[in-house]
């Protein structure tokens, strides 16, 4: 399985209306058969004017050969691209590699966050590997919603999605995490390996399956 995250800056004020658009008209002609939509959001916090979208495949070759065939329906060209063209700025895309698998909240209405980290060349390996062991111990506070690590797009990096039911208990749980002593301990070792992180707030659409 691989997985695709695309990140579109939009010209301020059209973020909401692009994934308005998306949920209508692209959902409508996409649906899941030129891949499986799995979370759709608008950038609250951090970044602004963005909307992120994740889509799996089965491989890379099925990921080229279902965009091959969507750029041929015509109403994604006549309908879908010519509004959203007229909304963009920028266009980013990521190919993930999963290491632990989506899973949706146990609630919805549900804040997310984005945490994108940036290692030190070689360092992936070890990385992972101490938070994949300390992830039960994290969880104890809040479950996390997937963890990937890039393929294509930005190399060295991990992305990790967590659900939040508000900003507060976002910021609760976080202080929770920090005096945690097995915690406390991983940050001893990982924090070296890492060069960069950033973390964007984002708000579900309505058409996501992530709510």
């Amino acid at each position: 399985m691989i997985y695709e995250l695309r990140t579109y800056t939009m010209k301020p004020g059209g973020a909401a209306i692009a994934a308005t658009h998306s949920g209508s008209v692209g959902r409508d002609v996409r649906g899941d058969t030129y891949g499986k939509l799995e979370g759709y959001w608008l950038t609250e916090v951090g970044p602004l004017n963005q909307v992120m979208h994740l889509w799996s495949y089965s491989d890379l070759n099925e990921r080229a050969q279902l965009r091959a065939e969507l750029s041929k329906n015509e109403r994604w060209n006549n309908e879908y691209l010519p509004e959203l063209r007229g909304l963009l700025v920028r266009q980013d895309v990521r190919l993930l590699n999963c290491i632990v698998e989506p899973k949706a909240p146990e609630s919805s209405a549900n804040l997310y966050e984005f945490r994108n980290y940036r290692l030190r060349p070689g360092a992936l390996k070890t990385w992972t590997g101490h938070f994949t062991e300390i992830l039960p111990v994290r969880e104890k506070y809040s479950r996390i919603v997937g963890l990937w690590s890039t393929e294509a797009g930005q190399p060295n990096e991990v992305c990790h999605i967590w659900a939040y039911s508000s900003f507060e208990a976002r910021m609760e749980i976080r202080g929770q995490v920090a005096q945690d002593p097995e915690w406390q301990a991983f940050l001893g070792k990982a924090s070296d390996l890492i060069e960069e992180m950033h973390s964007t707030l984002m708000v579900p659409s309505g058409h996501s399956p992530l709510q």
